[in-house]
């Protein structure tokens, strides 16, 4: 791929060290390339770094560029396959780093990727690191959160409420820098989809008004998700990230914020969520019951016309039918963003780590609050 000094999507990103004193240990990058074919193309990645003795951000730094370059000699046309092999190679850089240096020993970094290829998305995660979609009035969180925690929640010994506070909280089950290779998450969730279904879903097509989010868990433990929505939903995307920043530091600030935000040029439509499609033995299995359904209704209707044949004058029971067509209500659309900027900052690079705010522009239901814990600053066992 060749290097855009344009990006096809709004670009804003921000980064600061939080509250506690701690040395910023995330890591973020925002690159645009043009295929071969001139197709536009965008990378996004969050690192955070876990370790502590300033390991961290090494960790993250070497996620960060080692996938932006592997992605970007790419030709892009297997970026599940790209994406997946830039995350492990990454890893192993980072695990290697750590043995042959004893005072990055332990280091890691969680980490997420937003890749769009035209206005097709393609992710992968590993960590707490979270990548959500916001389209129309509701917002997603498309990866999952690979943690101790949220393993005992779907595994259903662990009540949501008490997650919080339980000791394992901190612990982080999959990033880079691990001494075995790590699993890249290629899984996106884009509706109630099972782990096949959420694989198949890479490639989502994106639609005008569609807002992309990566961010570190420094966010996604002090602000939930309905805040998210409400603060990036309308008005210009850096402010709305600008805000967020803000109230995660006014609750405590414990961890290091970075956000990246995209967004889709154009006027937002209404477009639902796709709703997972069965297995096609599911669905034969659906129409065959469907079936023998209207089967026994026809013969049992059939029965009951030859008992009742001279029945005289029968009344109809009542006038309300059994199911009430629902009435459809559109929610208002998002108010488009303007085609231009007074600003001409560069796209953000690797190198680009400052805790200030970057901004290139170029151009169901909420969900309840998360259950990410804090702080996520433990490797997993």
């Amino acid at each position: 791929m060749n290097s855009s000094e344009r990006a096809h999507l709004y670009v804003a990103a921000l980064t600061h060290p939080g509250m506690s004193g701690k040395e910023n240990e995330d890591r973020y990058s925002v690159s645009a390339y043009r295929l071969r074919d001139n197709t536009p193309s965008l990378l996004a990645i969050v690192a955070d770094g876990i370790g502590g003795h300033r390991a961290g951000e090494v960790a993250a730094e070497m996620a960060v560029e080692t996938i932006s370059s592997f992605v970007a000699e790419s030709d892009g046309n297997q970026p599940t396959h790209t994406l997946r092999e830039a995350m492990i190679r990454a890893s192993q850089a980072i695990s290697e780093s750590a043995s042959a240096t004893p005072a990055r020993k332990g280091m890691g970094t969680t980490c997420a990727c937003i890749w769009v290829i035209g206005n097709q998305l393609y992710t992968v995660s590993a960590g707490d690191s979270r990548i959500y979609l916001i389209r129309g009035n509701n917002i997603h969180q498309l990866s999952l959160d690979h943690t101790w925690v949220q393993e005992a929640i779907a595994g259903g010994a662990l009540d949501p409420v008490l997650a919080r506070n339980h000791p394992n909280a901190h612990v982080i089950r999959r990033y880079l820098g691990s001494k075995h290779e790590v699993e890249p998450d290629l899984r996106l969730y884009l509706h109630s989809e099972n782990d096949e279904q959420a694989i198949g879903n890479q490639g989502a097509q994106l639609y005008p008004g569609d807002i992309l989010l990566l961010c570190s868990d420094g966010l996604t433990d002090l602000v939930d998700d309905v805040e998210i929505f409400s603060a990036v939903r309308r008005g210009n995307l850096e402010d709305g990230l600008d805000n967020l920043v803000d109230v995660a530091n006014q609750r405590g600030g414990h961890d290091n914020i970075t956000i990246v935000g995209l967004r889709v040029p154009g006027k937002a439509r209404q477009v639902a969520f796709p709703v997972a499609k069965p297995k096609r033995n599911v669905r034969l299995a659906c129409l065959s019951v469907g079936a023998i359904a209207i089967a026994a209704a026809l013969i049992f209707g059939g029965v009951y016309w030859y008992l009742n044949r001279d029945a005289p004058n029968l009344q109809p029971i009542g006038s309300t039918p059994l199911f009430q067509q629902p009435t459809n209500t559109l929610p208002e659309e998002l108010s488009p963003q303007p085609a231009t900027t007074t600003t001409s900052s560069p796209l953000v690079t690797p190198n680009s780590i400052q805790p200030v705010s970057t901004v290139s522009p170029v151009g169901g239901s909420i969900p309840a609050a998360t259950l990410t814990p804090w702080p996520t600053n433990t490797l997993g066992p």
